[in-house]
């Protein structure tokens, strides 16, 4: 009778998930990863109302500023009509 092992699972591997996250050298406790990496993941946080959302809602992030544009466009056109 052969031996069953268990393992302990601890997340996903970094290779199987998206692409890797890359260290920032410049600034300690910073991560680069794309928007697309973050984005499915926040998309069901904010439609499933996680409260953890709420401890990140003041930390400021950088974006490219076309996507700023483009951002602030669909903020103005997607305000509800009188």
């Amino acid at each position: 009778m052969a031996l069953r092992k268990l393992r302990v699972y601890t997340g996903p591997d970094a290779a199987s998930v998206g692409s890797p996250l890359v260290h920032d050298a410049h600034e300690p406790n910073t991560v680069r990863t794309t928007l697309g990496d973050i984005l499915p993941l926040l998309a069901d946080a904010v439609a499933s109302n996680r409260t953890w959302l709420t401890d990140f809602e003041a930390d400021e992030i950088t974006i490219s500023s076309d996507l700023h544009d483009v951002l602030q466009a669909y903020r103005h056109f997607r305000r509800p009509v009188a």
